[in-house]
């Protein structure tokens, strides 16, 4: 990011900032109530009913050969928003404990399981504590790249990265695997870091989850379509891989576009409230488009508030964002949105540009330095 699109806060700004921020959050949560278990009752029926819809749809060629094709389009279609609800605005976000207020043990972060070949235990740590504890902290965060692409000049280029143009695209049709093995750490294992017994262990658990999804979608589903097994594995299939690129398409454009910044480590180092709001700030990226594109982002399409406030109930993020935007723009801070094909061009471009060499630019610090605090205060 252009460090003069940010105007410099002193200490006491950056700490109103923050305050102000935290208000926010407190009014929120405050208010906290039965629209907002409507709304997420809502969304687990919308799951519910075109993912049923979406495999009976399916069905139908076993028993109207002349509809087959029809039915096999809508019924895919249905099936991967059926699971692109239930990832993005169901499961991703009551992992986050976003409704374990209401008490519904079927809505709990600690135990909630998603429709994927990952763990949700696993994407407790990778996602929810790593990367919105260390937001695009170089060495800290492993979503920048994901250990696969090169996106910012900051990371180290290896002959390797020129095939990433590439392998972007094999890892968006694919994107549920990536997530899987995330916190297995394989690469450890490859260099001879941790044991064959420790990497048995490690990967058991995801192991099973792969074993039940690939159970479910591509043999039992199948099989009770009889003859026409494999129009119906296949419209799992290309439900899943939908799903992927889509939720791919969501995340790469909250953190990756031309305007997000990433840190070094140095920087989370006796960070204040406000320091950690900022950073949050400039390493996300918004999508504008309305309600439609807010539901089936899971909400990500407001990646800034999410990242604020990742245990409020992401519905509430479109009216909260009015209030973030105007305290954004009272301190001087660039609010970065953008329309989906305009985040995800410059995604892309990234993807591209940074595949090759490049140096990087010697730019001024554009978080302020954190302030010294007493050995224990923190």
């Amino acid at each position: 990011m252009t460090p003069s699109r940010n105007r410099a806060l002193d200490a006491d700004e950056l700490r109103r900032f923050g305050e102000e921020l935290d208000q926010l959050r407190a009014r929120t949560a405050a208010s906290l109530g039965e629209r907002d278990a409507r709304y997420i009752r809502r969304i687990v029926k919308a799951v519910r009913y075109t993912g049923v819809a979406g495999r009976a749809l399916l069905f139908v060629g076993a028993f109207v050969p002349m509809l087959l094709w029809p039915a096999w389009i809508l019924g895919t279609l249905l099936l991967a928003l059926s699971k692109i609800l239930e990832n993005m605005e169901l499961g991703h976000n009551v992992i986050h404990g976003q409704y374990d207020w209401m008490g519904d043990p079927h809505l709990n972060g600690k135990s909630y399981e998603w429709d994927i070949v990952a763990t949700s235990e696993n994407w407790r740590h990778t996602h929810n504590f790593r990367h919105h504890t260390y937001t695009n902290v170089r060495g800290l965060d492993d979503d920048i790249g994901y250990g696969l692409l090169r996106i910012f000049p900051e990371q180290k280029w290896r002959p390797f990265y020129l095939l990433q143009p590439f392998i972007a695209v094999f890892f968006a049709l694919y994107f549920q695997w990536g997530v899987a093995i995330q916190n297995v750490k394989l690469g450890r294992w490859w260099s001879g870091k941790m044991s064959t017994a420790q990497m048995r262990r490690e990967f058991a658990p995801v192991g099973r989850k792969i074993g039940r999804q690939l159970l479910k979608d591509y043999v039992l589903f199948p099989a009770l379509a009889g003859p026409f097994f494999l129009p119906v594995l296949l419209g799992n299939l290309v439900a899943n891989g939908l799903r992927n690129v889509w939720t791919y398409v969501i995340i790469f454009c909250g953190h990756f576009t031309a305007n997000a910044e990433t840190f070094p480590k140095e920087c989370v180092r006796n960070e204040s409230r406000g320091h950690w709001y900022l950073r949050q700030l400039r390493g996300s990226s918004n999508i504008r488009g309305g309600f439609l594109m807010n539901v089936l982002s899971g909400n990500l399409s407001h990646q800034i508030e999410h990242h604020f406030y990742p245990d409020l109930p992401a519905n509430r993020y479109a009216e909260m964002a009015v209030q973030v935007r105007e305290i954004c723009a009272r301190y001087g801070q660039h609010y970065n949105t953008g329309t989906l094909p305009t985040q995800f061009g410059q995604v892309a471009w990234r993807i591209l540009r940074h595949a090759f060499p490049s140096r990087v630019r010697v730019r001024l610090p554009t978080l302020p330095q954190p302030e010294p605090q007493p050995e224990g205060a923190r």
